[in-house]
Order: structure tokens, then sequence, then C-alpha cells
């Protein structure tokens, strides 16, 4: 850590001219700045989540914080008693006698349960080791054991422990106890493979795998310029309204080693496999269309070719789905019941994100769920079955909260089993009867507790040891709650103060804006998200930090999210606005005189939008990594329609005919490498400013993709706060 602080004052040191004399403070807060980026690193806590094992009630945890930290635990749910399995001083000694070393300390090593539940395969400098949970054992772990080799190489193994899946290159293999090894696919040229979401059935005969021909996918040209002769690479990219990559499924079958291509036409969707049928009969596949206005379930049958649609949902006014459904959302989507009883399916057709039955033919039986706040994902059945636990926002004063639900079947009842806030997250033990609990708030560090099914409190499992971030001043932000530009809607922000903050100063006003329609950015856990922790950290330099998530964002039901559909750019920075002004007004220390804007990607193209669409409010904005509306078409189409279809509002939201209303100081930075938003973007945009005659600056990155890691992200972020300083200047 001491070398980030270093690095923080060494880059702003270089960038100052010879002559110059940096302040002793001003070399302080960048030392800040560049501990606060890495703060989760200070954070003592048992990074790995615990596991329920296969039978019982039984929880096996790593303990980093305590009296027994440094080894693994395992906890009865039912009475709450703790049985170490190993002290902590044997495990080392175990651990140092198999590596031939001397003391070997743990900290939250990786782990994974066996199939069994009978012991814990955990890795430390390199190696793999196998700890008996019952006696206490530990030895070397078998390398060429399947499970070791999937906990190790990554892949699938099969839910019999027979066969493990793996991706090798270009190439998928299936590999056997014995060792023996069966290629299934090889990748050429346009035509590439890969294994399915979930690619196994649960009977182990089936391998789901998929084809993606990318033929007619345009190519954009990534350059090396490390050596003195360039190299240029061409990578597949889809922008808005350009072909798609056509992706059709597959089904390997081991025993006989025959490999069959589903029917179906794949045409220009989105696929994901979802479930399996219990019974192993049928794959069950989601379906999306380009604009994010259909949503198909179809049943790909493991006996043939066939594919039957079971579900579909249409939205033609909107979209059902879109990029955050890609990303993970499509995991949450439908939930097959046991016993034939049916599939729940997850929608927002009554407005706020509910779950539906249906009965295994497709035909709708009525919702599950009946509320009025948005049920985000279903964890599993409890009780007698007859009652599913979700994370739900059920607390309309606290609409991001996300917190553990019972709902009942007949009924639709939700019942709150917590009244904590902030984000929780749950795990169902096998009986059903019992879960794990994590969750933080914003002055809460993580807590991992286990829970009755009827809320009935248990035993704390873990709680997390924030103690070293006293030293960097950390607090949480200041919550507020706005008017958006509508002055209807209400919004939801933070304000982040440097550690030294004086209430009789005037602070410069820095908003972090991401403002994308996929994802939220105001924190409500404990460290916060990435943007948050850089708008922590360049708060430290002498600034208020804003961070407010704006209309057109999820989580909030549909109507919110629906408010920029088809029109990206144009309610968003009004609303960022509205939301700054409101909070300054009770806040004389917000200096409205001096407001900057920094983002990154989604976030870049917004402080170029505030640059250009509100010039007498921003006087100084960096972009970083900046998209556009015609890029991605995964990113754009869902929330714009087609660039013909909505030709009009492509328009109105691209940035760079705006060029000329720029008045206040620009900065943009680009990695050469991105693939994510292209660099052609900025390119684009540093033109459009050429010929408007307006000043800018412009940071590349050599070699680095969308986001910029190691030295290149330190010193993107320093720049970022002395060009800041520079243009706002500190506290007065």
């Amino acid at each position: 850590m001491l070398r980030v602080w270093a690095l923080g004052a060494m880059l702003f040191l270089n960038a100052a001219p010879a002559a110059a004399q940096v302040p002793p403070r001003v070399v302080d807060r960048f030392r800040q700045m560049g501990a606060l980026r890495h703060a989760p690193d200070l954070v003592r806590d048992a990074r790995h989540a615990p596991q329920w094992r296969a039978s019982g009630d039984e929880l096996v945890s790593w303990i980093e914080v305590g009296a027994n930290a440094g080894t693994f635990e395992v906890i009865s749910s039912g009475t709450g008693a703790r049985r170490l399995v190993i002290a902590r001083d044997q495990l080392a000694e175990s651990l140092a006698r198999l590596m031939g070393e001397g003391a070997v300390e743990l900290s939250s090593p990786r782990f994974s349960l066996t199939r069994d539940g009978r012991a814990v395969l955990l890795d430390h400098a390199g190696r793999t080791f196998l700890l008996q949970l019952d006696s206490g054992a530990l030895e070397a772990a078998d390398a060429a054991a399947l499970e070791t080799r999937a906990f190790v190489e990554g892949g699938a193994l099969s839910p019999d422990g027979r066969l493990l899946a793996s991706e090798d290159g270009d190439t998928i293999r299936v590999t056997t106890r014995a060792g023996d090894q069966k290629v299934v696919a090889r990748s050429s040229g346009e035509m590439t493979w890969r294994l399915a979401e979930r690619p196994w059935s649960p009977d182990g005969r089936r391998l789901a795998l998929w084809q993606d021909d990318n033929a007619r996918v345009q190519r954009i040209p990534v350059v090396d310029y490390s050596g003195v002769a360039e190299r240029v690479e061409r990578v597949a990219y889809a922008r808005a309204g350009t072909p798609l990559v056509r992706s059709r499924l597959h089904m390997f079958a081991p025993d006989t080693g025959a490999l069959l291509a589903q029917d179906l036409d794949p045409g220009e969707d989105y696929g994901w496999l979802a479930e399996w049928l219990p019974d192993s009969s049928a794959a069950l596949v989601l379906r999306m269309s380009r604009d994010g206005k259909r949503l198909d379930l179809l049943a790909h049958s493991t006996g043939d070719a066939a594919a039957k649609l079971l579900i579909r949902e249409v939205r033609p006014e909107t979209f059902v789905a879109g990029l955050d459904f890609a990303l993970e959302g499509w995991a949450d989507q439908v939930v097959v019941l046991p016993d034939g009883r049916g599939l729940l399916w997850s929608s927002e057709r009554d407005g706020w994100r509910n779950y539906y039955l249906y009965d295994r033919a497709g035909a709708l039986q009525g919702p599950v769920t009946r509320a009025r706040y948005p049920v985000h994902r279903v964890v599993g059945l409890v009780g007698r079955g007859d009652a599913i636990l979700a994370i739900a926002s059920p607390d309309r004063t606290h609409p991001y909260d996300q917190r553990p639900v019972v709902f009942d079947l007949e009924t639709g009842a939700g019942t709150r089993l917590t009244d904590a806030p902030g984000m929780h997250t749950a795990t169902l033990a096998p009986s059903g009867q019992y879960f794990v609990d994590a969750w933080s708030s914003r002055d809460m560090p993580r807590r991992r507790e286990i829970r009755g099914v009827l809320g009935e409190p248990g035993p704390v499992v873990s709680m997390a040891d924030a103690e070293a971030l006293g030293v960097l001043g950390w607090a949480p932000p200041e919550g507020f709650v706005a008017m958006a530009a509508d002055g209807e809607t209400r919004l939801h922000g933070v304000l982040f103060k440097p550690r030294d903050f004086d209430p009789g100063k005037r602070y410069a006003v820095i908003d972090q804006v991401y403002a994308g329609p996929f994802t939220t950015t105001v924190p409500w856990n404990f460290l916060g998200n990435r943007e948050t922790l850089e708008a922590r950290a360049l708060a430290e330099l002498g600034f208020v930090v804003a961070v407010i998530d704006n209309r057109g964002t999820p989580g909030r039901g549909k109507a919110f999210q629906d408010a920029s559909y088809g029109r990206i750019g144009e309610i968003e920075i009004p609303d960022q606005v509205s939301a700054l002004r409101a909070a300054a007004a009770t806040r004389p220390w917000m200096d409205m005189e001096r407001i900057g804007v920094v983002g990154h990607s989604w976030g870049g193209y917004f402080a170029l939008r505030a640059m250009l669409t509100a010039p007498g409010t921003f006087q100084a904005g960096y972009a970083g990594a900046p998209g556009a509306v015609g890029e991605d078409a995964l990113v754009n189409e869902p929330y714009m329609g087609s660039p013909i279809d909505n030709a009009d509002g492509y328009a109105r939201a691209a940035n760079e005919p705006l060029a000329s209303r720029l008045t206040g100081a620009l900065k943009m930075m680009h990695g050469t490498s991105d693939t994510s938003a292209p660099l052609s973007t900025t390119m684009r945009m540093t033109q459009a400013l050429v010929e408007a005659g307006k000043p800018f600056e412009l940071l590349l990155t050599p070699g680095e993709g969308h986001a910029p890691e190691g030295s290149a992200a330190d010193y993107y972020a320093h720049d970022i706060g002395r060009f800041f300083l520079t243009h706002l200047g500190g506290p007065r």
C-alpha cells in the first residue's frame, strides 16, 4: 500500500514543471487518494463465501477475523454450534510440512467443497490441498482428479463427477476420470465454439455447446504500438444496425460421441442456456431479439433436434430486456420447480418485476408474487415447497435496498425476513430451512449470518473488520434525495467529502456520472463500487464529489427505467443538474460556480454530454473511454430501438454535432486497444472539436483496453485529479 501512496505523489511531481514547488499538502492528498482507491485491500474479511455441505444444514466457512481466525469452521444452523476443522497453528504447520517451507500464514484462501461435502479443496502459493472436514487431515490434492482439475483449471464437471468439459484455446474437450480425452469441437476461422452457460444435463448424458458464426460481423482494427513496426489485429465488433454473431445450440453425447445441431435457425438473436428440465429431457434456452422487444423461452429436446416455444414475452412500445439481462440477469429469468410443478418466469408486465407460474407446456397459471416493488431474483423453494425465498426491494423509502423476502406460492403474500438496510444476498441450505444472509450497508461492513426461512435469527458466521480504514478517514457518504428535472420523480444520490472537510469553506463540486440505462452507481453497501471508490478518492483532493442515479436507470420499476427509452442523452443531464442544485440549496459549502463532471465508458459519453448540453453549469469535464449510441449493438439497440426505426433519436443522441457548444475545459482519455468502446469514438469527437475550433486535451494509454490496469490505471486516476485541480481549484 505504501508503494501506491508513493506513486500518487510521484505522478503529481512528474507532471509538474521542473521549477515548480509542489506544496506538501498536495502531495499528501495524492497519497491519500491512492490509498483510498485500494481501500478494499485493507478490509479483513472472508473474501470467499461459505458453502453448505451436501446434506444436512451444516455450513463450512473460512474464518478471517476473531479468535479462530486463520482456519475453517463447520457451523450447525439449527444449534449454532461451531467446530474447528483444524487448529490454526496445526493448519499452518501441516502446510509448511507439505510445501517444505517455513511457517505458512493463510489469508482468505480460495476454496471449494468437494461434491460429497466431506472435504475442502484450497489454494496456497500455486498448489492445491485437500482438507478433510471430519478428521482435519491435510494432504496434497490429486492433481489428476477431475474435481481438482475443475477447481484449478476451471471447466465444467458433470453432475455425476465422471466427466470434465473444458475450453482449451480453440478446442473443447471432455476428459474422463481415467484421463482419456475426447475432442468435442474445434474452432476454425469465423466459426468458433464455446461451452453453454449451464452445459451439463442433470444426468450428465448431454453437453451443450454454442457455435458462433462471426462471418458477417464487422471488424475494428486494434493497433499494437509497442514496436517500431505496428501490428494490426482486426476484432469482431457488432455496431448498432450491423450484422450480429449467429449462435446455434448443439448437443454432445459423451457415450456415443455424437454432436447434434438444433433445428432452430438462430437468426440475429442473443441466446443463453438458462436451465434444464429435471429429467434431462430438454434444455431451456432464452432468446432475446436484438432490439430487446421480444424474449422467448424454448425447450430444446435432448432426444432429437427439435425446439419448442414455451413462453414468449413481447413489449413493442419499449423493451423486455437489455444489456443488464445479457450480463447476468438471464440467470434469474426462469426457475424450474421440482416434481413437474412448472416454471417461474420473471416479468415486468405489471410495471414491477414479479414472478409468474407456467406449467411445463408453457401455459400461464398466474402470478406467484404480487409485489408493488421489484422482486429481483428467486433463491429457491423453502419450507414444504409452498413458498419461495427471494431477494426484493420492499421498502419504498429505500427503493434500492435489496432484502430477503419469503413469498407464499398460493397467495403471493410477501414476508420480509429482516429490516437490516443495505444490500443482501442469500444462499439457501439444501434442506430449504436456513439460508446465509450476507449483507452490508453504507455504515456497516459485510456480515454473514444464518437465518431461518421464517426470519428467525441464527449464528453470525463472519463480520468484516474495517478498522484499518479509520486511518484513511473513511466515513459513509452523505445521502440525499432530490427531484428530477420533471419536478415529480425523487432521485437518490450521495456526496463524498475530503477527510479534512470544513463546512466553513466552499468546495468545487464534481459530478461523477454514469447514467446508463442498464446499471446504477449510487452505493447502498459498505465499500461501494468501482465508480464510487474513484469518487471517494477524488474527493480527497479537496472536492465534493456527487454520485446520482437519474431516471432511465434500472431497479426502480419499469416506468422509471423507460423514462429514457428511445431518447438516450435527453433527460439524464437535466436530472443530474436538477439534483445537484437541490443538494446545494441547503449546503452552502457546495460551490456551484465551480462544477466539473467526470465519467468513464457510458459515463464518458455523459461527461461529454454534460459539457455540450449544459455549458452554463459545467466548467470542466473529463471523459474516459466514451461510448456512443451508434456503437455496440447490445449496449444501445435495446434502449434506443434500431437506427432505422429511430433515426431521429440516434441523431439527437450524438455528441459530435454539438462540438461547437463547448465552452469549458475538456479532456478525454482512451485506451488504444479498447474493444468495448472503440478508439474511433474519441477520434470522431476529436475531429468534431478540431473543426469547431475548440481547445481540448487528450490522453491516450497505449495497449490498454476499456479499463486501464496497473500503472496506467494509477496514472489515469491521478491525471483526472490534476485536471480538476488545475481548472476548478481547491477549497476556498
